[in-house]
């Protein structure tokens, strides 16, 4: 059986934005291409920021597959940490603002960027 690993940007409980991996089993198909089960989806939206594109600290509004399908995309948590994902490349992104709390731009959220000389094309799959 195939797996297909899937890179969740998450709350953790102290309300920062981390990220973790995760598997998805393939569990489903035939053995020259495994599915996974079938998964809901809320739509899809297309994005396309220019160069120089970078967006304040933010949460996730609704969880959502992102991506990346021309270009960089960089994103940036609290402790200083970030991440680049190229074309192909994909995240979870479920950092949604804890129940009963207040954004606060030094605590919640992530920012992201376009990075290199492409403007970036992106995917948003909502969960």
């Amino acid at each position: 059986m195939s797996t297909f690993e899937k890179t969740i940007l998450f709350t953790e409980s102290d309300g920062r934005a981390r990220f973790r991996t995760d598997t998805l089993s393939l569990s489903e198909g035939k053995p020259q291409a495994r599915l996974s089960p079938l998964m809901a989806s809320g739509g899809f939206q297309l994005r396309r920021s220019p160069v120089g594109f970078r967006s304040e600290f933010h949460c996730t509004e609704n969880p959502q597959w992102l991506f990346v399908l021309e270009g960089q995309m960089e994103i940036g948590l609290q402790d200083g940490s970030s991440r680049i994902f190229g074309p192909g490349q994909h995240f979870y992104s479920a950092d949604v603002l804890p129940a009963g709390a207040t954004f606060d731009p030094t605590v919640h959220g992530h920012w992201s960027r376009q990075v290199g000389p492409d403007e970036l094309v992106t995917l948003f799959v909502r969960g």
